[in-house]
């Protein structure tokens, strides 16, 4: 089988490495897959890139501007919303003819447009499609926060602070409408919490929707030696180190506010005992809030290097407000760390509380102050690191989401020649 895998980027971002890990894991399998991408990185040989990349910068631009035009010149949310006005047309590519399956995930920021996702369904060609956030749900958001507009069209749209029934996002919604109604996609979403919300979309309403994790090749992401991962990246051998991870630090989504709260909190504990490793961008903007040693690792993109950061790590503490099935979580467990995050998004479906680490309550900076003390300080280390890797193997292996998937091509290839 043929599986073509389209994302707007070959590995930057967390549905870029789902959607890489997911071609290997299908590869490894004996499936034959290739990923679309606008931004190929790599000389990767089953990775093909679209136009040149002025074109594609353009594109790019061109969107950016639009939005900013609509907020008002404002530069808040002007990344939170994807209008979907420009892209390509990938039906005309060799490798979208060859495919026996299109497999869409993250396509946003000039890759697809709204017209060339019509086209891809006109082809009549099976088509999967990914979810890794809500916009494939929704009119223009990716996250819709305390919003309810999905769940009729939109309109009145928070991000754009608009009072307005018929504002951009209800007109994209409409758009968005007629490109897929009366046509068939198989909608999968990452975590189960996205699969209830992406139910309540009216845009969805007559499609199907299931739940397939993430993968990760545990080949690579496993438990290594703790001193020497740290002797490699310059770390303390003697405190508990606690590692956050996110592409940029000040994005309020990821909670950072929280955990800097949270350790304030405990800081006679946390002071004396930990340091915080920090791994991504503008890590240096937190180093005045917090009195315990601070290791800014900076944007690493190098998977051993990256492996070195979750072994140094005793454990992993993710703050998000909003979030999917973060691959983040995933690559700890799978190295044997226990997790600390808030019961949102698809997060508690990772972590089990107490088991392999701590689930706290949303938005409660006390409570997760008390998950990282939980776990560094009052529970069997060892259990916990056992019980990490034990949840990747059985949910998350590439075998097992490989398997997962080949049998979503099979019903979605049928479903097309039997007309079922």
């Amino acid at each position: 089988m043929r599986i073509l895998i389209v994302n707007t980027s070959e590995n930057i971002g967390g549905a870029a490495v789902a959607a890489n890990r997911l071609m290997e894991a299908l590869n490894n399998s004996g499936q034959k897959a290739k990923m679309l991408v606008r931004d190929k990185n790599t000389d990767s040989l089953t990775v093909v890139g679209l136009g040149p990349k002025w074109l594609a910068k353009w594109k790019f631009i061109w969107e950016r501007l639009c939005i900013f035009l609509r907020l008002k010149l404002r530069k808040e949310n002007l990344y939170a919303i994807d209008i979907a006005n420009t892209g390509f047309n990938i039906t005309k590519t060799r490798e979208f003819k060859e495919a026996d399956v299109i497999h869409l995930h993250w396509i946003n920021q000039g890759m697809l447009s709204i017209n060339d996702i019509r086209s891809i369904l006109d082809s009549d060609k099976p088509v999967v499609w990914t979810m890794h956030d809500l916009w494939p749900a929704s009119s223009i958001c990716h996250y819709a926060r305390n919003c309810k507009g999905f769940t009729n069209k939109c309109g009145r749209c928070p991000l754009l602070s608009s009072k307005s029934a018929n504002d951009l996002s209800a007109a994209v919604w409409r758009k968005k409408h007629v490109a897929i109604q009366g046509r068939s996609i198989q909608f999968v979403t990452c975590s189960r919490w996205l699969m209830n919300i992406a139910k309540e979309s009216s845009l969805l309403k007559d499609q199907k929707i299931q739940s397939i994790p993430n993968a990760i090749d545990t080949r690579f992401f496993k438990p290594e030696d703790k001193q020497q991962a740290r002797q490699n990246l310059s770390l303390p051998q003697d405190k508990k180190i606690i590692l956050f991870v996110a592409q940029k630090v000040s994005d309020e989504r990821k909670g950072m506010s929280y955990l800097i709260e949270a350790l304030k909190k405990e800081q006679s504990i946390f002071n004396e005992n930990c340091a915080l490793a920090v791994l991504g961008g503008k890590a240096d903007e937190i180093s005045k809030e917090l009195d315990l040693p601070i290791y800014p690792l900076g944007f690493v993109t190098d998977q051993k290097t990256i492996i070195d950061v979750y072994n140094a790590a005793d454990v992993f503490v993710i703050p998000s407000l909003e979030d999917n099935l973060p691959n983040t979580i995933m690559e700890a467990l799978a190295c044997g760390v226990p997790c600390v995050g808030f019961n949102v998004g698809g997060i508690p479906e990772m972590i089990d509380h107490k088991k392999n680490g701590y689930v706290a309550r949303y938005k409660d900076s006390g409570d997760l102050a008390q998950g990282l003390i939980d776990v560094l300080f009052h529970s069997d280390a060892e259990q916990m690191r056992h019980e990490a890797v034990k949840k990747v193997a059985k949910n998350y292996s590439q075998n097992a989401v490989a398997l997962k998937y080949t049998e979503l091509y099979n019903a979605a290839i049928a479903q097309k020649h039997y007309n079922i």
